[in-house]
């Protein structure tokens, strides 16, 4: 709604992606930028950074994961240097969250090298001279998302969110696209057994 559909969304990998591909509200053509099924955490900030410099008179938005925005967050240093006025958005869930999904659904929830403890974002923004907020409620989010939006440089704003919600639909490994997964309380299949994740 704050951006009426009219800025540029540039995400990584993971839930954040899907999530910004199901909900944002895209009335501009070409405007969801994403390495797409290649995998690539930590692609977001830097091509927010590019497509900032390539669109300055765009609103940037970066939507990132608490995982893949570790992976390049050194370039919160180039977008203040060269006063790139690229806004991120961390989803921020203290996982892995695509991965620690897979590993609820399909292995009994043993999760293994998906909890992230994770630095303080809006200490490490205001090291790089970045302007930050937390956002722990859903009456805090238009408020943060406007004060980023007119906000003249760069801004983070760090959203806490569920740290096991999921996102749907998925399509389980090795499984055609007949097979998907719509909603939590379907029964699957995987490696040949059945699960039933009705208790999700």
């Amino acid at each position: 709604e704050v951006t009426a559909g009219r800025a540029i969304i540039v995400t990584g990998v993971g839930q954040h992606q899907m999530w910004s591909a199901q909900h944002y509200w895209y009335d501009k053509p070409n405007s969801l930028i994403s390495s797409g099924g290649l995998g690539t955490m930590g692609f977001e900030l830097p091509a927010a950074i590019g497509a900032k410099v390539g669109l300055p008179d765009d609103c940037v938005w970066c939507i990132t994961g608490d995982g893949g925005f570790q992976m390049t967050v050194q370039e919160l240093a180039t977008a203040i240097q060269d006063d790139i006025a690229v806004k991120i958005a961390i989803i921020n869930n203290g996982y892995l969250g695509m991965v620690r999904q897979w590993q609820e659904l399909f292995y009994e929830r043993r999760y293994v090298a998906t909890r992230l403890s994770g630095p303080d974002f809006i200490k490490l923004a205001e090291a790089y001279g970045l302007p930050a907020l937390r956002v722990r409620s859903k009456a805090e989010v238009i408020p943060a998302i406007q004060k980023a939006m007119n906000h003249q440089g760069p801004f983070l704003i760090d959203f806490v969110v569920e740290p096991e919600e999921n996102v749907y639909p998925m399509v389980v490994p090795g499984a055609a696209i007949t097979e998907i997964i719509e909603a939590p309380r379907e029964k699957v299949e995987f490696a040949g057994k059945p699960r039933n994740i009705s208790n999700l």
